[in-house]
């Protein structure tokens, strides 16, 4: 078997999901390519696993101080790029699509009559998840955005019955030692906010150790605050050991905080609809705090707060590959079951 993997890459939950799938999949004997759209390709970074993959402009989003801005994301579109990008994708070769909510090899597919499998958070949220109800338009807008004849959403419970629990790399599972002397810290990830504000935020504790990830070359530290450049080695490392991580409400760093057992301070990026019921789902189960604004005091609160405790939860990637080598042709329902019953949190 043959299939082409498309994955969004305007954020790294997208990666991280085929990151861990990727081995899963060669174990099964299946031969994969991959495409990735939505960020420019020179801000990738070590993407050596995936070979000598495909890019494309695809579509994402504009952002500026933790809000998405509508008009700029739609200045910035290329419908016309995108589908001479869909015409010119030549799936002939392919057995399957598995498109992480990448709509140039999703509608590739749809357009050649390929079998099709969209694997992404976007296609659990045409659900009412966690009692909130969905937007009446959620539904059709995922669909039209990256179509798949099978559709596998992720989530962190089994509430409906093709749900499938997250997608974690094996990197961000396994023990890592503490560092010797290391003294507590709070991992801080908020890449959509203005990074002095973020800063200034933070300098308000100053008896706290603040690690926070961020878009630079070299590490440097400003008072209590320790600036480190994003890196997939030393991030997993201090989300082990940390005391508590503050980031954005993405789905991919949520999941590894649960599963570690960090107690959770989200800020959702403003109009951006998965971040909002990501945020209202973690509240609603008691495993985070949110906030919208840098409130010293709301901080204070958070760091006061005891530690959480770890939420595991079952690894669907086997399964998953599986599924995929036989064609999918059982039903999801019965992926998802199967996946979910070797659960110890229900």
């Amino acid at each position: 078997m043959k299939i082409l993997y498309g994955v969004q890459a305007t954020g790294n939950g997208h990666i991280t999901r085929a990151r861990a799938l990727l081995p899963e999949l060669l174990q099964q004997g299946i031969e994969v390519d991959f495409m990735f759209s939505g960020r420019p390709k020179a801000k990738l970074f070590d993407m050596e696993m995936f070979g000598h993959y495909r890019w494309a402009n695809g579509f994402t989003f504009t952002t500026a101080r933790g809000k998405v801005k509508r008009f700029a994301t739609l200045q910035q579109l290329k419908p016309l790029v995108f589908w001479r990008d869909v015409r010119q994708l030549d799936l002939s070769g392919y057995d399957l699509v598995l498109t992480d909510f990448e709509p140039v090899t999703a509608w590739a597919a749809k357009r050649q009559g390929v079998l099709s499998v969209g694997l992404a958070r976007q296609y659990a949220l045409r659900y009412p998840l966690a009692g909130k109800q969905s937007a009446f338009w959620l539904n059709t807008a995922v669909q039209c955005f990256a179509p798949a004849q099978h559709m596998l959403g992720v989530h962190w419970q089994p509430d409906y019955p093709d749900l499938l629990p997250p997608l974690l790399t094996q990197t961000s599972l396994q023990p890592y030692p503490a560092e010797p002397g290391q003294r507590p810290f709070i991992l801080v990830y908020l890449p959509f906010e203005d990074t002095s504000v973020v800063i200034n935020w933070l300098k308000h504790y100053p008896s706290w150790h603040f690690k926070l990830y961020s878009n630079i070359s070299e590490l440097r530290s400003e008072q209590n605050v320790t600036l480190l450049p994003l890196s997939r080695n030393a991030f997993p490392r201090d989300l082990q050991h940390c005391s508590g991580v503050i980031c954005n409400s993405g789905f991919g760093l949520c999941s590894e905080a649960l599963i570690a057992g960090k107690k959770l301070l989200i800020k959702p990026l403003q109009g951006q609809t998965e971040q909002a019921y990501n945020s209202y789902t973690l509240v609603k189960m008691g495993k985070a705090q949110q906030f919208n604004t840098f409130n010293p005091e709301l901080l204070q609160h958070w760091l006061a707060r005891p530690a959480a405790t770890a939420y595991p939860l079952p690894e669907p990637a086997k399964a998953i590959a599986r599924w995929l080598k036989q064609g999918c042709s059982v039903p999801v329902s019965e992926l998802a079951t199967s996946i979910w019953q070797g659960s110890r949190t229900l």
